[in-house]
């Protein structure tokens, strides 16, 4: 693995106007960055990014049968009581999940750790799918790459073979705070894939969402709504008055009420506490458990529930290295070994991998110049060589 300085595409601009984005005064993409590419081999994404993710996948599974079987679970995670057997339902019927995003750190010599799991909401989709392809095969077009290169890109195909398998019934209603452009991006391209595959679609702000005499969620022409992806955090909408009527609003869920323990950073701990020594895992508990004095100078200290790198402490020997400010933690904590990102010339890249239908299906690169990943965090694509 490494990071590889090249020249932009001449015709970013025009590009950027295909997708809908814009070009600033330095003639560039905000949040993209293509001065440069990383490079990895086949075997390490195959054997260090892809073969992990889909393992890291099977054994997320074993911990829904444990939550579905034993409800302290959802204690530890501070999912509100109501909602349990809701989740536990939706798991012991295998209801069906869309996508997920896996964070790495890895540095292309050792098993990649992990740092997260996006199992619900997660964003920069279309620059990992579509953009970051493009980009691809201009830049092997352009010489800009070898033209023996590949990329671990099958995000588009997945979706389309996904969405064709989901067997829906009427239009699928999507829905996202229409003020966050990148969920609302992500949102319009899987509308796109969708149609594409042939499923009807229909748009809505998810503040639009009635609940009509029956409970039963409606639409904007009263129209109810039978199947439904939100990219809006499961613990959102358990907060919301209108999310009493979810357990029997007969409503198919996208992503799937289940992913509520996967969305949560208590995931972490229990995974440790499940299968400790995996290779791909860290040391991580529950901040109010007796255990995490195992980590008792060197950790990070991260919300059961935050986005965007918000509210994350880095202590090493026992001084606060970091600390982001933000609106969550009142849930509680996770804190988990310290395990640095690479840098590369001042950059720190986390890979994201992709998972569609629980199947890898590509990866995302989003490198910032501190060790917290943030919301100004830049995207870089990709290659596969040797």
């Amino acid at each position: 693995m490494r990071r590889v300085p090249v020249a932009q595409r001449p015709n970013l601009t025009q590009s950027a106007d295909a997708h809908g984005y814009t070009v600033d005064a330095t003639g560039c993409i905000p949040y993209w960055n293509e001065s440069a590419y990383y490079q990895f081999t086949l075997r390490q994404i195959e054997d260090d990014l892809e073969s992990p993710a889909e393992e890291i996948e099977s054994l997320c599974f074993e911990v829904l049968n444990r939550a579905a079987a034993d409800e302290t679970i959802f204690r530890r995670l501070q999912i509100p009581e109501p909602y349990w057997d809701f989740i536990a339902t939706s798991w012991r019927n295998r209801e069906k999940d869309l996508i997920g995003r896996f964070d790495f750190s890895y540095d292309g010599t050792g098993p990649a750790k992990l740092l997260e799991y996006n199992a619900d909401t997660p964003t920069t989709l279309y620059e990992a799918s579509l953009f970051q392809w493009e980009w691809f095969e201009q830049a092997v077009d352009l010489e800009i790459v070898p033209e023996s290169a590949d990329q671990f890109n099958l995000l588009h195909e997945f979706l389309l073979e996904a969405f064709a398998k989901l067997n829906f019934e009427g239009p699928l209603h999507m829905a996202c705070q229409e003020n966050m452009p990148d969920d609302r991006e992500t949102v319009e391209y899987l509308e796109d894939v969708a149609k594409e595959a042939g499923v009807q679609t229909k748009f809505l702000s998810i503040t639009d969402i009635g609940v009509d005499a029956k409970g039963r969620f409606t639409d904007l022409d009263d129209h109810l709504i039978a199947s439904l992806f939100k990219l809006y955090p499961w613990e959102w909408l358990m907060e919301e008055k209108f999310g009493a009527f979810m357990p029997d609003s007969g409503v198919r869920f996208f992503e799937p009420p289940w992913k509520a323990v996967l969305s949560n950073k208590g995931l972490l701990a229990l995974l440790w506490e499940m299968f400790e020594g995996h290779p791909n895992f860290l040391p991580a508990y529950f901040e109010s458990e007796p255990a995490a004095n195992a980590l008792s100078s060197t950790y990070v200290r991260k919300p059961l529930l935050s986005r965007r790198g918000a509210n994350v402490e880095i202590v090493q020997d026992g001084k606060t290295e970091h600390r982001s400010e933000g609106p969550y933690g009142s849930e509680g904590y996770v804190v988990q070994a310290f395990h640095s990102l690479p840098a590369f010339n001042g950059k720190y890249p986390v890979i994201g991998s992709w998972m569609v239908a629980g199947g890898a299906a590509g990866i995302g690169i989003r490198e910032d110049l501190g060790l917290v990943t943030t919301e100004d965090a830049n995207f870089v694509p990709h290659i596969i060589l040797g």
